[in-house]
């Protein structure tokens, strides 16, 4: 099919920097929605892809939990790789399960025993029936995280739905926990007093995720091996988003891949169906997309990565706690809490979001080791998010040795003392400077050296105290050829900190930089 600019702009997605003019087309802007929506390009390239409330959450947590969370082997595509001979997955599975045709995945979610004797499924308990799983703690982990929106998985490629649907009968309501996951994330969620985010991944379980499996005879096995044909399987993709949107009225709608493979009307009615729907609750939605949309009403999600400068229309990252998989398996390392931070300052200051992915265990255990770097996130926002919450880009993201981004599939990586990330705020009279380690009694800033920005009209800098809303008035700056020279109040830091926060009050608006 012709994919033209239907498709997110290979130029677009490429781009290393936005020019000042860009940006500044966001500053102060606002325009109203369309009153209805039609199932073209015209009218949904009409929705506002990011709306205010979106750019000032900055921060969102969702999660890879579900039946492929009980093997704990491999990845989140242990449902694919267990059917492929001589893989880790399939020698894995024989070794502890069987032959997958006589093992097969759904067995996972009907319940089975392993060769140990061992019986084996998706079946978290609520703490309240006995279990380990307790929605209402992992909401209040994603608030102290200092998330702004969060929410699950509903469909991975795996085509078993975390909602009572009535359309796929492969679900956790029928099968398994015998729970509406999704309504009960969807409470649990927004009783914290957050926007909730769900994602689909669903593309793609008809589009080779499952190319390995033996052709099914039972009608409804077909459905979960995405083997039903063409028409049907477009159909049934768009069903399951109608459903999720009637059921949990989400805020932002994630996608993975392969959109362009599913028929373009589909995803035309998908989107003017989820826009409309919307206007009816009286809310500014989100949908995000890798392929198969465009940047005009939707917002373009860079997987583990994100641009290496500035870059608009304004955009989101997905990244994950962890380096091997989306998933729990056991043995999973994770990302340390400096990089993740780092990456989400970084990600900021370039004037994107960052969506980060956590690992529960199969019973709804988050293990220790990701609650602490949850945790570690959420110290900073808590004490210092003024410079996050609610800011914008400025003209320049930030200088220093450590390079971050570049496009997708990139590592987070800490910076250094050396390092500066930039945002303003809203009015546009205040500029932030996160350094990203103490850099002891002295730092200079390149960025705003004399003949590139005029600082008379500064009227105070401070350094963010150690708790929200105290600061520290530092001496007036000196500036020369080579940066802004500031005196910081000692060697060593005046408190701990993964980064900390320097704010510049100019009397009107911030000054122009010119590179």
């Amino acid at each position: 099919m012709a994919i033209d600019r239907r498709v997110f702009l290979t130029g677009v997605a490429t781009a290393a920097a936005a020019t000042a003019a860009d940006l500044s087309l966001t500053r102060g802007t606002a325009y109203a929605d369309p009153t209805h929506y039609d199932p073209s390009w015209d009218s949904v390239d009409q929705h506002t892809a990011a709306p205010e409330w979106f750019q000032d959450a900055k921060f969102g947590i969702y999660f890879h939990w579900g039946a492929f969370s009980v093997p704990a082997f491999g990845n989140e595509w242990y449902p694919r790789n267990m059917y492929i001979d001589g893989s880790a997955e399939n020698n894995h599975h024989k070794a502890t399960f069987g032959d997958p045709s006589a093992w097969p995945y759904h067995d996972f979610i009907n319940g089975a025993r392993d060769k140990a004797g061992n019986f084996v499924q998706f079946a978290p308990k609520l703490v309240s029936a006995g279990g380990r799983f307790d929605p209402d703690d992992w909401a209040q982990l994603f608030a102290d995280a200092g998330a702004r929106f969060a929410g699950p998985v509903a469909e991975h490629h795996d085509g078993f739905s975390m909602w009572d649907s009535q359309v796929n009968e492969w679900n956790s309501a029928q099968h398994g926990p015998r729970l509406n996951l999704l309504q009960i994330f969807r409470d649990a969620i927004r009783a914290k007093g957050m926007k909730l985010l769900l994602s689909m991944h669903h593309a793609y379980n008809f589009n080779g995720y499952y190319d390995h499996v033996p052709g099914q005879s039972d009608p409804s096995l077909r459905k979960l091996y995405g083997q039903l044909d063409t028409a049907a399987e477009n159909q049934l993709w768009y069903d399951k988003l109608k459903e999720v949107v009637d059921l949990a009225q989400p805020d932002v709608i994630w996608e993975d891949f392969d959109l362009t493979r599913v028929d373009e009307a589909k995803r035309l009615e998908f989107l003017s169906y989820y826009y409309n729907q919307a206007l009816t609750w009286g809310r500014e939605v989100v949908a995000t997309y890798k392929d198969g949309y465009n940047n005009k009403g939707e917002v373009f999600d860079y997987e583990r990565g994100g641009p290496g400068d500035l870059s608009s229309p304004y955009w989101l990252t997905d990244d994950s706690i962890s380096s091997s998989s989306w998933c729990y398996t056991q043995g999973i390392g994770y990302y340390s809490t400096p990089q993740m931070l780092h990456a989400l300052i970084d990600r900021i200051s370039k004037n994107g979001n960052m969506l980060l992915n956590i690992a529960p265990m199969a019973d709804g255990t988050i293990p220790q080791g990701q609650r602490d770097v949850l945790l570690g996130i959420g110290d900073h926002l808590q004490r210092f998010g003024e410079s996050l919450y609610g800011t914008r880009a400025w003209t320049v993201y930030g200088e220093g040795p450590t390079k971050m981004g570049g496009g997708s599939f990139t590592e987070p990586v800490a910076g250094t003392a050396k390092d500066f990330r930039f945002t303003r705020d809203k009015a546009d009279r205040v500029l932030y400077a996160t350094v990203l380690g103490w850099p002891g009694s002295s730092t200079t800033i390149g960025t705003l050296a004399a003949g590139h920005i005029d600082m008379r009209s500064l009227t105070s800098l401070q350094l963010l105290g150690s708790s929200a809303g105290t600061y520290v008035d530092l001496p007036a700056p000196t500036q020369s050829s080579d940066g802004l020279h500031i005196t910081l109040p000692s060697a060593s830091a005046p408190h701990s900190a993964l980064a900390y926060v320097l704010k510049f009050t100019f009397s009107g608006a911030i000054p122009v930089h010119t590179p």
